[in-house]
């Protein structure tokens, strides 16, 4: 990874986790049957995108709240991109275990981000 400054987005264990499932699904949806380019892997693409750079978004505001929600958006896209996978399983694109182990690192994901969303509830608090 390119040089970047302490304490950037890029530090967040969160952003991190949504980062490996971002291009997780990338290579994902590059073995989809091509008349799926613009239908379910576009869907994939943009939620696994969505979801890291909601986090992103968010570290940049002035304000708690403002970040709180951005990071509620990204957790939207986690569970919109669980209902994808489930989609890919039952059009066969992909099996039960790799839908699992997908939906697995989902919801890591999703733990995380509420963990990190906890914390910035209570800065919010204290400040």
């Amino acid at each position: 990874m390119s040089e970047h400054k302490k304490d950037d987005f890029r530090d967040l264990e969160v952003w991190q986790s949504c980062r490996n499932i971002r291009k997780a699904i990338w290579d994902l949806c590059k073995t989809f049957p091509q008349e799926e380019k613009y239908r379910l892997s576009d869907q994939l693409i943009r939620a696994s995108r969505s979801s890291s750079a909601c986090i992103a978004e968010g570290y940049g505001r002035y304000h708690y709240q403002e970040n709180i929600q951005f990071c509620r958006q990204s957790r939207g896209s986690l569970f919109e991109l669980i209902d994808h996978i489930l989609v890919a399983e039952e059009c066969t694109y992909i099996n039960e275990e790799q839908s699992s182990g997908f939906i697995k690192e989902i919801k890591i994901a999703i733990r995380i981000l509420n963990g990190y969303i906890k914390y910035l509830k209570g800065r919010k608090e204290s400040d």
